[in-house]
């Protein structure tokens, strides 16, 4: 069961980018980076918006905190997204040198933070990500679940 804590806000603003992907057709996931108490970076799916495999939410958050602070290295700062990530932003996430990362709901078919594999604390890397998962989870998981469902209607 998970407990309140410091994240909380930060996870409202990551759902607050998922019904941003949701509105455009994407699926919705959303991701925010915070350094120092202060949201540096958002993000949310544009997959099917840009036909570009690599624009998951993690990624374009990324991408963003990079040109916010001017360099590939990210230390000191934490990713909230709100489905576990995959194998690509785990990856990315490590090369990233990102401190932490927060998710709200895991990911049974790719997540990599520790549902199939954790890549962000694998040994055998030259860094690791402290991971923290579960919160908002239910919300988090009925974005998706909703989002699923209705797209199952629509295409009946």
């Amino acid at each position: 069961m998970y407990v309140e804590n410091e994240w909380i806000p930060y996870m409202k603003v990551a759902l607050e980018q998922a019904d941003r992907a949701e509105a455009i057709g994407e699926v919705p996931i959303g991701a925010v980076i915070v350094r120092d108490g202060d949201i540096i970076a958002t993000g949310y799916n544009l997959r099917e918006t840009t036909k570009d495999p690599t624009n998951h939410a993690e990624m374009v958050a990324i991408r963003a905190a990079s040109a916010q602070l001017g360099g590939w290295r990210l230390p000191g700062c934490t990713l909230v997204v709100t489905l576990e990530p995959c194998p690509m932003c785990a990856g990315a996430i490590v090369q990233s040198r990102l401190k932490r990362v927060v998710y709200g709901t895991p990911d049974p078919k790719a997540g990599c933070a520790g549902t199939l594999m954790n890549l962000l604390t694998e040994p055998r890397f030259n860094h690791r990500v402290h991971v923290e998962s579960g919160v908002l989870q239910a919300e988090c998981a009925a974005r998706l679940s909703n989002f699923f469902r209705s797209l199952r209607q629509r295409n009946k």
